[in-house]
């Protein structure tokens, strides 16, 4: 899943694309690489994100899921919102899924979800981007995120939402310490029996280990993804897309 932020000020600059040809230019960039999905974001999910309106966002996304639908008929489209108008609004325009990073704190996102019939990817974090950073107490990280899950499923094929797919969150309400705890556990989240997406892409979790920068961390984001894949995730939520594909290839002939 290669990403496509709509925004100036997600952490990876890299990432950001605002201009209709840079978005373009970078989309057809990564399916070129293989990627499958293209996760299309115009809200910064960062810690101490700038908050933005959700007309902001709508005028962000709408207009970019438009035209990647018309221009690359055969990918597959994630709109990256936590608001259920938002996601409505990119469905409509030719988003295929929604990946929500609240998990469903908009109380009708999943009945966006089910009418439309799309997967519905559940992130687990607390809080905002804005207050996250203060809510990473846990008695028992793994437990308490398998319990959050296991709530949230029921709710969402309560609500008619087939195809769920589950996100750990790196980063969202977890120091870097919870962080490679997570990492090392992951496969205890097979009990889900749930497709298991990963966002590790150049988090500080690897750049501040390593005292380098965002824009170092691919070396460390394909350590990490390696370990990840090995563990059971299925898809790899990335800003370098040809350096995943790699390291899916090779994984691949170990499993």
């Amino acid at each position: 899943m290669g990403i496509l932020n709509i925004t100036p000020d997600s952490f990876y600059a890299g990432s950001r694309a605002m201009v209709m040809d840079a978005v373009l230019q970078r989309a057809e960039s990564m399916i070129t690489e293989g990627a499958d999905f293209i996760d299309v974001g115009g809200y910064s999910s960062r810690p101490g994100a700038t908050h933005i309106s959700e007309t902001e966002e709508l005028q962000r996304v709408v207009p970019v899921v438009e035209t990647l639908r018309k221009k690359f008929p055969n990918v597959i489209l994630s709109i990256d919102t936590f608001r259920s108008e938002v996601a409505q609004a990119a469905l409509y325009a030719g988003a295929d899924m929604i990946n929500d990073i609240t998990g469903g704190e908009d109380d009708k996102m999943y009945a966006v979800a089910a009418h439309a019939k799309v997967p519905y990817v559940l992130m687990h974090m607390r809080g905002t981007p804005q207050t996250m950073i203060q809510l990473s107490q846990y008695d028992d990280l793994i437990r308490e995120m398998i319990n959050y899950f296991h709530v949230r499923i029921e709710r969402l094929k309560a609500s008619g939402v087939k195809d769920i797919l589950v996100d750990p969150g790196f980063g969202f309400a977890k120091t870097s310490t919870q962080n490679f705890e997570l990492l090392n556990k992951l496969d205890s989240f097979r009990v889900l029996e749930k497709p298991l997406l990963v966002g590790l892409s150049r988090k500080s979790m690897i750049w501040r280990t390593l005292e380098t920068t965002a824009e170092q961390a691919l070396n460390g984001t394909s350590v990490l993804n390696t370990v990840a894949v090995i563990k059971g995730a299925s898809i790899l939520r990335v800003h370098d897309v040809k350096a995943a594909h790699e390291v899916i290839a090779l994984t691949s002939r170990l499993i």
